[in-house]
């Protein structure tokens, strides 16, 4: 009994040891309505990590397909394209936002109305490989509502490829 005692005692302590401390800071997360028949939105916040880590990874029971994109233009054409990580430089604040990195909603199972709260859960991956992962609530803003005092552009998101502006 004494030595499945110590047994279990050190596997709490090892478990706990391994989860990783970093907290990533997630300001202002938001998410953009839909209309009835759209079927993909935007999700964007800022993100400050204390230490170097990569965003990897995405998730939302609100949508079947979830993925960080970037959009940037390339000649006279908007592209949009799904990054397989996205690095956070420890101390600095990277922010999604419309027309640059954000989070792609697909496949919503139903359409995002303002003021809901849109459950993603971000993954998040050490520089020593190891993942954690944190829950976030964006609250949902009807299209064309203020974002920090500044306009939105419009949607646009129905699918992938290139947009022209």
């Amino acid at each position: 009994m004494k030595h499945l005692f110590l047994a279990c005692s050190l596997a709490i302590a090892a478990t706990a040891w391994a989860q990783p401390k970093v907290q990533v800071q997630v300001q202002e997360p938001w998410a953009r309505a839909t209309v009835a028949t759209q079927s993909a939105t935007g999700a964007f916040m800022k993100l400050t990590a204390p230490e170097a880590v990569r965003l990897v990874e995405v998730r939302s029971p609100a949508a079947g397909i979830v993925e960080v994109h970037e959009m940037k233009m390339e000649g006279d054409v908007m592209r949009m394209r799904a990054m397989p990580a996205l690095p956070l430089a420890a101390g600095q604040t990277v922010e999604l936002k419309p027309g640059g990195y954000h989070v792609m909603l697909m496949d919503l199972k139903a359409p995002v109305k303002a003021g809901d709260a849109v459950p993603l859960t971000l993954v998040f991956e050490g520089a020593n490989g190891q993942r954690f992962t944190q829950e976030v609530k964006a609250m949902a803003r009807a299209m064309g509502a203020p974002a920090g005092g500044m306009s939105m552009p419009p949607a646009g998101h129905s699918g992938h490829g290139d947009h022209k502006p």
